[in-house]
């Protein structure tokens, strides 16, 4: 039986949402999508003129569509269909370390991928330096879907952008410039200072706001619309930078 069902329930359920040529519900997808995985037969009706829709919501008190019927009862639009399922409906204010996670495991296969690629084997001796460059291309990149909005968020606690504001404008395009150099081994000697000068300047920001402030701030490393909670993570990209600005030149006279 699935969960948010009682003994004596049908697993019939009526679905109403918008199918339409200009516009077609994807939450009503989604609704009819997690009812069958949960064994329900879906009456699917579908509305299909905004005039036919409207009738539909004042003639139900909602505000939106779609919703979906049990038994006759109404439970809603498919974030209360999730919860009526005992699926968790995260707020848009909820901290979620998900994007970071998502990241770094990204980055680590390409890591993996670059250095078969170049040596013909997974675990060469450059895989550590593959996925440091490519997880602080990839962290640029997310600052740059939008810098504004990045740069705002930085301001928060970045020292060095609290005195230029303009810094918090360069460090997206800084980031991502050092990542690809360091990935392709070239120009070290402009990559590896960029790396351990914004390396640096980002670990003491963090340490001091997190650790010596006490403030709970949302992380801009994986862009201003970041729900990651600045603190470890923040403070742990800052220092792969530094050890990465530090390492590259130095491979390059031992080696």
């Amino acid at each position: 039986m699935a969960q948010g069902q009682t003994a004596g329930q049908s697993n019939h359920a009526q679905l109403y949402r918008m199918v339409m040529e200009e516009h077609l519900c994807p939450f009503g997808l989604k609704s009819k999508d997690l009812l069958e995985r949960k064994g329900f037969a879906v009456e699917d009706h579908h509305l299909t003129t905004r005039e036919e829709t409207e009738e539909f919501k004042e003639k139900h008190d909602v505000d939106t569509t779609p919703q979906t019927f049990i038994d006759g009862q109404r439970i809603g639009g498919y974030d209360e269909l999730r919860e009526y399922f005992g699926k968790d409906s995260p707020g848009e204010d909820e901290t979620t370390y998900q994007p970071v996670i998502a990241l770094f495991a990204t980055a680590l296969l390409m890591g993996f991928a670059v250095s078969w690629t170049a040596t013909g084997t997974l675990l060469s001796a450059r895989m550590p330096e593959y996925f440091v460059a490519i997880a602080m291309a990839l962290l640029g990149l997310q600052k740059l879907k939008d810098v504004e909005s990045f740069s705002t968020m930085f301001l928060n606690y970045d020292l060095l952008a609290q005195r230029q504001v303009r810094y918090g404008y360069v460090y997206p395009y800084a980031e991502t410039l050092a990542g690809i150099l360091m990935l392709a081994g070239a120009l070290v000697w402009l990559a590896a200072p960029v790396a351990l000068f914004i390396g640096t300047v980002g670990a003491v920001s963090v340490f001091k706001a997190v650790y010596v402030d006490k403030r709970e701030l949302k992380c801009a490393c994986v862009g201003g619309d970041s729900q990651v909670p600045l603190g470890f993570v923040s403070l742990t990209e800052n220092l792969i930078m530094i050890g990465m600005g530090l390492w590259m030149p130095l491979r390059m006279y031992l080696f």
